[in-house]
């Protein structure tokens, strides 16, 4: 009885419901939503591809599901495509370039726990994309030198080829450089079939006249594409990072025959200031990148800052080791008078050195400094007295106080942007004082409240104590330790719980003997 009486009710309110609904929204009937004309139908297929290519990407694919004719248009007019390059791909190569035939710009990647694809699926999308212009692998594991060349011989008009985490070897790279005339960008990292080979198998090929940009990443006989380097006619650009050997002699042979380098960056690399001797004959040198190269000093940079006057961006980070500081400083403000960005990492300026940068480099927009243990409020009010054209200013990790903050809002007239980052001597407050004085100031500030600055002390205090007592606990209870004694003043909640599984462990460890002596 009551489960009928139920429905009876449930069906009298779906009624109401319905009709009040009706009446606050009337529904138009299906053919009066068919007569409407369709307007998108008079717009060429020219205007349609154009307003697809201010959408991003999820709104394109929307757009090919309204229509058949959305969908052919939307599909000869993308240009770039990004897939997923498992093994399963190859069934779907036919379908998804015969609707994507105008691609140029193609990204195949695969995570590392998945098979990628093989050479055949390579060669059937190089057939089908014979306008392809840009080629990005990652993690394609599966891909042989056999299957690379194929792709070269297919795709002639290649300008940019970047691999990373391959399992193809030299003959793979040296095919595209002998097939495709007009590339311009070559970027490797990371591939692991350069051991046994000669340094003369990989040269140049057709591509010696185009090649403008050359990056290698992470490689461990990199020195094999030295031909390549030496012979790139119109080389603008030379990036390497962490390639095992000695690269001396390369960058030498590099620059004696220079053809208009503008761009270099070194990180962890072993060279010498003998390298940057030989590179300071590279007279159109704009953008320099030393990181973390240990054995070059203030006189490789007096070298290079002699001759490459055009100077404009510099980097150096210095791994505290204190071999560029002052001497190499005041070479670059003696003259590189176009210097507009200089970025310095554990490196040791002075104000000798600020000084001299700020008067002869009029132009310099851009300064960050990170761990620099003698940037202090003198250096940092040289700057803001001196910096008229200064526009961004970094500082990280550095003894500067509000002092040095007070006189920065009293200079730099042109400053748009502060970002201060782990300096213990700046305070809270001192960030929103800074906003209140140059509202049209952009101020990205890390700082640390004064309470918490002595808490931290404490805290710091008393795991001290306990250490010079002579305390001793078990292995575990000082792995859980160690985090929370190296962390900021922000993480006291990790250190009382580090705490509380110290003494957890401690009581464990009782409780253990307890049960050992009562069994006893």
């Amino acid at each position: 009885m009551g489960q009928s009486t139920s429905a009876a009710g449930n069906s009298i309110l779906n009624q109401r419901r319905t009709k009040s609904f009706s009446l606050k929204f009337p529904i138009q009937s299906l053919e009066s939503e068919v007569s409407q004309p369709d307007y998108t139908s008079y717009l060429p297929d020219e205007c349609l591809a154009l307003v697809f290519q201010f959408l991003n990407s999820g709104n394109r694919k929307r757009c090919a599901l309204v229509c058949r004719r959305w969908m052919i248009v939307e599909g000869q007019n993308r240009y770039r495509l990004s897939l997923h390059a498992r093994s399963d791909l190859i069934t779907s190569v036919p379908s998804l370039f015969s609707r994507f035939d105008s691609v140029t710009k193609l990204s195949l990647k695969c995570d590392r726990r998945s098979v990628s694809i093989g050479d055949e699926a390579l060669v059937k999308i190089s057939l089908r994309c014979p306008n392809l212009k840009r080629l990005k692998l990652r993690a394609c594991r599966e891909l042989t030198d056999v299957g690379m060349a194929a792709f070269a011989e297919n795709c002639k008009g290649l300008r940019i080829f970047s691999c990373g985490s391959c399992d193809f070897g030299a003959k793979g790279v040296k095919a595209v450089l002998d097939h495709c005339s007009n590339l311009e960008e070559l970027s490797i990292k990371r591939l692991r079939g350069f051991t046994d080979v000669a340094p003369e198998l990989v040269g140049p090929g057709v591509a010696a006249s185009s090649l403008k940009s050359i990056c290698l990443k992470e490689l461990y006989n990199g020195q094999c594409f030295g031909p390549v380097i030496v012979g790139a006619k119109n080389l603008r650009s030379l990036k390497l990072f962490r390639c095992s050997g000695d690269w001396d002699v390369l960058l030498q042979q590099m620059a004696v025959k220079d053809h208009g380098i503008v761009e270099i960056h070194l990180e962890r690399m072993q060279v010498s200031d003998v390298a940057l001797t030989a590179l300071s004959n590279c007279s159109s040198l704009e953008i320099l990148h030393l990181v973390k190269t240990p054995e070059c000093t203030n006189f490789g940079l007096a070298a290079i800052a002699e001759k490459c006057k055009r100077l404009r961006k510099l980097h150096i980070d210095g791994w505290k080791a204190n071999l560029i500081g002052d001497e190499g400083l005041v070479a670059v403000a003696k003259f590189c008078s176009q210097l507009q960005e200089l970025v310095l990492i554990g490196v040791n300026p002075t104000t000798l050195s600020l000084g001299m940068l700020a008067v002869k480099c009029q132009n310099l927009e851009r300064l960050a400094l990170c761990g620099c243990d003698t940037f202090g409020d003198p250096e940092l009010s040289c700057i803001a007295a001196k910096c008229p054209a200064l526009r961004k200013l970094c500082i990280k990790n550095c003894p500067i106080s509000d002092v040095g903050i007070e006189n920065l809002a009293n200079g730099c007239p042109g400053l748009t942007k502060v970002k201060i980052k782990k300096c213990k001597g700046v305070m809270g407050g001192c960030a929103d004082w800074l906003r209140s004085v140059r509202p049209t100031l952009s101020v990205n500030a890390d700082t640390v409240e004064p309470e918490h600055q002595e808490e931290e002390e404490a805290s710091n205090d008393a795991v001290g104590g306990l250490q010079e007592n002579r305390i001793e606990f078990p292995h575990l209870n000082s792995q859980i330790m160690a985090p929370s004694i190296a962390s900021s003043s922000r993480s006291r909640s990790g250190y009382f719980k580090s705490g509380v599984g110290l003494f957890s462990g401690m009581s464990l460890v009782a409780c253990t003997s307890r049960q050992r002596r009562a069994s006893r």
